[in-house]
């Protein structure tokens, strides 16, 4: 009997337990409720921004994302000095948790109470930067009312300075773009799978740009959203999850966007003023194989990227393995009938990007049939002087040429590639071809073997206004 009395005593006990537990669970209130948010003496939340300390004030129609009790509760949208709206079946004696994603949407279609997290996509910064942050209620939630939170930033503020000459908006390739906000655990979590560009306002000199946490980076290209090649961004430093970042990071573009003339040539063609790797017009700039899109120390036909190796000479053996149209001259009798370079064989492309190319050797004779020519120097570099009627002229530097681990002709010959095959001798490719004298596109007597070392000069197929 005593036994019996213990056990009843125990079960008891265990239940009164179970009744004190099961009444300390949050209380969740059914319905919508009314509240305001006082954010007025907020200081580093979003991003009109003062770059110094990160100080920013909201916007009339700014909206904040509420959570309670790990899910999505409704919006707040601002008025004035303060936030106000409805939330749905909030949980009672706990804080709230406000998310600010600037001027952008979730990517997906919330639902009060059911929603435990959405991403946004923060790629397009061309008018408004859409800050990232993040606040806590000061206060539990007891019903509606008044409460008030203190704003911080959960994304980095850097400027980036950018010299172009074009009106094109500056895309940075390589950043973190996508953003998960997650209502359960009240913060964010960061990912690569976005787009991967952020996307700034166009303008000469100093952008500032929105950046989600993420590693340091040491390569990210920038370009113009028409893939005009700008360069890489210098170093950004490491930017931390759930930082409270307030100073604006300082990142260079290494190099700048590349001049153009406009010769009023019929195409519309534009010409480059510099070769690929030069800083000036008269710099010579770097020299290539034709086809290949890196420099090297050695030029020649044992070093030459579309063959089999070895010094060939007349008579030709069979070597090629890209770009041929013979099998008399292809490896065990390849052919491919490629007579243009793709672009990812481009030299101009490769280094410039997309939106340039090198000429073909039609536009080439374009440029000699529009212009005239002259020997000239030009800071004392010699070279031609290619004149248009518009008034507006291309300088090419007498460059020379490279072969083995020589340089020849500086200062006295010019040999420029095109992207063209001289299809009767797979061997050669066209190219223009000066002296000091005179000029040519170049024909097969000129022996403009694929194996030599030219300079590239880039063109591109847009005539800007």
């Amino acid at each position: 009997m005593k036994k019996a009395s213990l056990i009843l005593a125990a079960m008891v006990l265990v239940l009164g337990l179970s009744q004190c537990k099961k009444e300390e669970q949050p209380k969740v209130i059914e319905g919508e409720v009314a509240i305001t948010l006082d954010v007025r003496a907020n200081n580093g939340s979003k991003i009109d921004v003062n770059t110094s300390t990160g100080a920013v004030a909201f916007e009339y129609g700014d909206v904040v994302y509420v959570a309670s009790g790990g899910k999505y509760v409704g919006t707040l949208t601002c008025g004035g000095s303060s936030f106000a709206g409805r939330i749905s079946n909030p949980t009672l004696n706990e804080p709230l948790y406000f998310f600010f994603l600037g001027n952008k949407t979730p990517m997906e279609t919330l639902e009060a109470g059911t929603a435990t997290s959405c991403s946004v996509i923060i790629s397009d910064q061309t008018e408004k930067l859409p800050v990232i942050s993040f606040a806590t209620s000061n206060e539990t939630f007891t019903g509606a009312g008044n409460y008030t939170a203190y704003f911080l930033n959960k994304a980095a503020l850097v400027k980036f300075d950018v010299t172009t000459p074009s009106s094109s908006p500056v895309c940075l390739v390589g950043m973190n773009n996508k953003v998960a906000v997650d209502f359960t655990n009240n913060g964010f979590a960061y990912s690569m799978e976005g787009e991967g560009r952020i996307t700034l306002a166009a303008g000469n000199g100093e952008r500032w740009a929105i950046l989600l946490p993420q590693a340091s980076m040491n390569s990210a290209v920038a370009h113009t959203l028409d893939n005009e090649y700008l360069g890489t961004c210098g170093h950004v430093p490491p930017i931390w999850a759930n930082d409270y970042h307030t100073e604006g990071i300082e990142v260079n573009v290494s190099e700048f966007a590349h001049d153009r003339v406009d010769l009023g040539l019929p195409s519309g063609l534009l010409w480059a003023t510099c070769n690929v790797g030069a800083d000036n017009p008269e710099d010579y700039g770097d020299y290539f194989a034709w086809g290949e899109t890196q420099t090297k120390d050695t030029y020649g036909w044992s070093t030459y990227q579309y063959c089999t190796g070895g010094n060939y000479e007349y008579p030709y053996y069979n070597m090629f393995t890209k770009y041929c149209n013979s099998s008399s001259f292809g490896y065990n009798g390849f052919t491919d009938n490629l007579t243009t370079l793709l672009p990812e064989d481009d030299a101009a492309t490769a280094n410039w990007g997309s939106v340039w190319r090198m000429p073909t050797s039609e536009e080439w004779q374009e440029l000699l049939n529009n212009t005239t020519n002259t020997k000239t120097t030009q800071n004392g570099v010699s070279g031609r002087l290619f004149t248009a009627p518009n008034g507006n002229s291309l300088f090419l530097p007498a460059a020379g040429s490279r072969w083995n681990n020589e340089l020849y002709s500086v200062g006295s010959d010019g040999y420029y590639w095109s992207s063209s095959l001289y299809t009767t001798d797979p061997y050669i490719a066209w190219d223009l071809s000066f002296d000091m004298a005179t000029y040519s596109v170049c024909d097969l007597s000129y022996y403009d073997y694929r194996g030599n070392g030219y300079p590239v000069r880039p063109v591109r197929s847009v005539r800007e206004n």
